[in-house]
């Protein structure tokens, strides 16, 4: 294996070696679209660290290869050699050196090609995480907008903090709200905000908690663990087992025979606890590795156990709602390029009385054909909007008149 040393090294130097080194070496970096630069064999730069000034010399040894073979064949073992006064020898055994490998790390990140993990049964595979979506185009107010970008900013930049609470580096994220208010592209705006790897955690797929402990084990630092629509996912309340009890008691029917036998199948499928999960979220597991968010979403978030969302585990509740003018103008933006119009007056007063999620209003904006004509969109969209406000209209009416009828069966 290359030594991560090396690497860090090699990473840390990169902006120095591509001013200074009279000849250089060229990699294809791994997106397939970057030169990646450093210095040839036997050339040399320099640094400076408090004042300090070193050099960094590159070299190479050559050995024959002991394997049998009818080629002649050769290894090369290539290493960096320092150079400095021997009167800062502390300062760079030391200092330096943990500056060096903490930097060539923090490079070596933020180059990465990030990843998107998702589950079968027990095992992670990934695809190149290539999501475009970021906080500039989420449709939201910029209030709490800034607000959730500072707590993420916040904690990326805690380790000490943690380290010195005796917690572990970790943050639970709660997203509820309607389909359609952009659950899904808030996690991946997070994402590429922090520059994590996004791990897409599929609980069905898990047969019990030990597989669930091993996915988390084999989660890297750096990383969002996402768990969507986690109320529809698997039973955590306890209602699979009052079901099975319920349907135990009528076994001399034939058809409920058959109901429980298909139920058994289905809890062996899945046998992931309340307890396995919480474990999982906060339990001493989930301390192995650092700088990692947990992020839960729902669409209804008062069918979750009051456990599993209390603050300490998801420590953040956003709600993403319908609609607002401000996060209409978001989109207006995105879509039509235009941050103004003298429709925009009309639209925020419809967006005030009807609910329309922002799915919803993009879809209305998105340009069907190459005019791109941004009054035409708009109108399309007060039309919708009307249209649904005509709609709730009607419906409150007719839950008015069951209610009355209601009212007068009892009365009678």
């Amino acid at each position: 294996m290359r030594s991560e040393a090396y690497s860090a090294i090699e990473n840390y130097l990169s902006s120095n070696t591509s001013s200074q080194a009279k000849r250089l070496k060229a990699d294809i970096g791994k997106n397939n679209q970057s030169l990646v630069l450093s210095m040839d064999d036997h050339e040399e730069v320099a640094d400076v660290f408090n004042g300090t000034k070193l050099w960094w010399a590159s070299g190479k040894n050559t050995f024959k290869s002991q394997a049998v073979s009818f080629h002649q064949t050769t290894d090369e073992k290539r290493y960096y050699k320092l150079i400095f006064h021997k009167r800062h020898r502390d300062l760079i055994i030391g200092q330096y050196l943990n500056h060096v490998l903490k930097e060539g790390s923090a490079i070596k990140v933020r180059n990465r090609q990030r990843k998107l993990y998702t589950n079968n049964g027990s095992y992670w595979s990934h695809v190149v995480f290539q999501h475009p979506a970021t906080f500039q185009t989420l449709a939201m107010e910029p209030e709490k907008k800034m607000e959730i970008i500072e707590d993420l900013v916040t904690f990326s930049k805690a380790e000490e903090f943690y380290a010195r609470i005796g917690r572990a580096w970790k943050r639970g994220y709660l997203l509820y709200g309607p389909p359609g208010t952009g659950k899904s592209t808030m996690i991946a705006a997070m994402a590429n905000l922090l520059g994590y790897d996004l791990y897409d955690l599929e609980l069905t797929a898990v047969k019990d908690n030990n597989e669930l402990r091993r996915l988390l084990i084999e989660t890297s630092s750096k990383s969002i663990i996402v768990i969507e629509d986690i109320d529809c996912s698997i039973d955590l309340t306890g209602q699979r087992k009052k079901k099975k009890e319920q349907k135990e008691e009528g076994q001399e029917k034939a058809d409920q025979k058959q109901k429980q036998g298909t139920e058994e199948k289905e809890s062996r499928s899945s046998q992931i606890t309340l307890s396995g999960l919480l474990n999982f979220i906060d339990g001493i597991w989930s301390a192995c590795g650092g700088e990692r968010l947990i992020v839960f979403t729902t669409n209804y978030v008062e069918k979750l156990d009051p456990a599993l969302i209390r603050k300490g585990r998801m420590d953040k509740h956003i709600e993403l709602s319908y609609c607002s003018f401000e996060g209409f103008k978001v989109l207006a933006k995105n879509y039509l390029n235009i941050e103004s119009h003298y429709l925009f007056g009309k639209i925020g007063e419809l967006l005030k009385e009807t609910k329309i999620t922002p799915a919803d209003v993009a879809e209305h904006l998105m340009p069907k054909n190459a005019s791109g004509d941004a009054e035409f969109h708009l109108n399309t969209l007060i039309q919708a909007l009307e249209l649904a406000k005509e709609e709730a209209k009607v419906k409150s009416e007719q839950e008015e008149k069951k209610e009355m009828l209601s009212a007068k069966a009892t009365s009678d």
